[in-house]
């Protein structure tokens, strides 16, 4: 029995897990839902909203890089690309302390909230001091993640990464990723180490993350695998150069490399996936490992298009993430998916199935497959944590919509704007679209970055 007393809300309409209700009534206690009744009338204690939705999970996110954000736009003297942003983002690094990370990942995620996000799947790697020296507790750049996530209010799945090498082949790094090291020992340490701050989050979560197989040597792969229970989540054939370093390594593609190699099912996220042939698309799909898929920072890098026709025909599941944080918004990332999607093929609709809403079809697959990447559900169900979004049923864009219209009309032509309410735990950290702690939030960001960049 709950120790503190129900409170209801009442929705006239939203999104469960079976479909569109009317008429909802939800019940949270101790920060979950303990009923959730369709068709229920309006009692004079209940809070009264007009659409609710499941928060979007956000599966890959860099929060340091929030802080460089709009500063790698000014062309260089050669072509630029991905590898040249990364110099720029090693530049930015050298200089973050604890204090300033967890500034600057508050601040990306009291905006991932604003925007829709309510839980982040942070794919962390910055663990040491500047010169490349372990601080006295190796959590101590964890902690600052931890500490933002607090502040925030956002739902957390932590996975540190393993990163050991500046290329295939167990190339030695260079100097820009010295902050980014560690041995397996060291890695269990720092995991063992995360577990009792994790315990006191709320629904937090502990993962891992091997960077990439640039970054990862095969022996280390193998021996991380048993060091978690918990989601995997790797970076993989991002880039065309990648493809092609990989093959010169091993005679594989990466994808192709690592099911060739691993073991690779429901637990495993793998992030980006840009550039696979339909053998390796097929392959994926059928594993149970969900794509993780950042459209705007795939774009800002010029890193392609992710084949979604082919992996979607094969019933593979899909998340969206924000990575680079460049700009962070959960509508425009399922907006710009389908958007880069129709540029490729010429063609419209292109994520939706035959007569189904396209702003359906994103929101659902992006929800389900989130929640498996991230260890974590998000769903209006009994039992869960009391997380939800709700909308401005008043916005012009949505006017006079019911079912998944209001999922075209939000992610379509809304957008950001539309979302007037986040709640967390049963608590509304947002409202009429601003996050209850922005001000302050905002106050230590410029702080952080006027020390960062002078």
């Amino acid at each position: 029995m709950s120790a503190n007393p129900t409170h209801f809300l009442h929705f006239a309409t939203a999104l469960l897990p079976d479909g569109w209700a009317n008429d909802v009534r939800i019940g949270i206690a101790d920060g979950l839902i303990v009923s959730v009744d369709p068709d229920a009338a309006y009692e004079p204690r209940d809070e009264r909203h007009r659409i609710a939705l499941p928060p979007l999970p956000n599966v890959h996110s860099h929060a340091f890089q929030r802080g460089m954000a709009g500063m790698a736009e000014t062309r260089g003297s050669s072509n630029d690309s991905f590898w040249t942003w990364r110099e720029i983002m090693y530049r930015f690094v050298e200089r973050m302390t604890p204090d300033h990370l967890h500034a600057i990942a508050a601040m990306a995620y009291v905006e991932m909230l604003e925007s829709g996000f309510a839980r982040v799947g942070e794919f962390h790697y910055l663990h040491h001091n500047g010169d490349g020296r372990p601080f006295a507790d190796p959590a101590e750049m964890s902690a600052a993640i931890i500490a933002a996530a607090e502040d925030s209010g956002i739902a957390l799945t932590h996975l540190p990464v393993f990163y050991a090498h500046g290329g295939f082949g167990g190339q030695p790094p260079g100097e820009g990723q010295r902050r980014f090291l560690n041995d397996i020992d060291g890695f269990a340490v720092l995991l063992d180490r995360l577990r009792k701050p994790l315990s006191s989050l709320p629904d937090a979560v502990l993962g891992i993350a091997p960077h990439s197989l640039r970054a990862v040597s095969p022996e280390q792969l193998r021996m991380l695998i048993p060091l978690t229970h918990g989601p995997i989540h790797i970076h993989i054939a991002e880039q065309v150069k990648e493809v092609d370093d990989c093959l010169a390594w091993s005679g594989a593609r990466p994808v192709e490399w690592l099911y060739a190699n691993m073991t690779v099912d429901s637990r495993w996220c793998l992030v980006h996936a840009t550039h696979m042939t339909d053998a390796e698309t097929q392959a994926m799909a059928a594993s149970g490992a969900v794509a993780g898929l950042c459209p705007i920072t795939e774009a800002n890098l010029g890193d392609g298009l992710f084949p979604a026709a082919a992996y979607l025909s094969a019933g593979g599941a899909y998340g969206i993430g924000s990575d680079s944080n460049v700009l962070i918004d959960a509508t425009e990332e399922l907006r710009l998916l389908e958007y880069g999607q129709r540029l490729g093929a010429r063609g419209r609709n292109i994520m939706a199935p035959a007569d189904g809403s396209t702003g359906g079809a994103l929101y659902r697959a992006a929800l389900a497959g989130g929640s498996r990447a991230l260890g974590a559900s998000a769903a209006l169900t009994v039992g869960a944590s009391a997380d939800f979004l709700t909308i401005n049923h008043d916005h012009p864009s949505l006017g006079g919509r019911d079912g998944d219209a209001i999922l075209d009309g939000l992610i379509f032509a809304a957008g950001r704007p539309a979302i007037d309410g986040v709640w967390r735990r049963g608590r509304r950290i947002v409202e009429k679209g601003r996050h209850v702690n922005r001000d302050g939030i905002t106050a230590r960001y410029r702080r952080a970055l006027a020390d960062i960049l002078a």
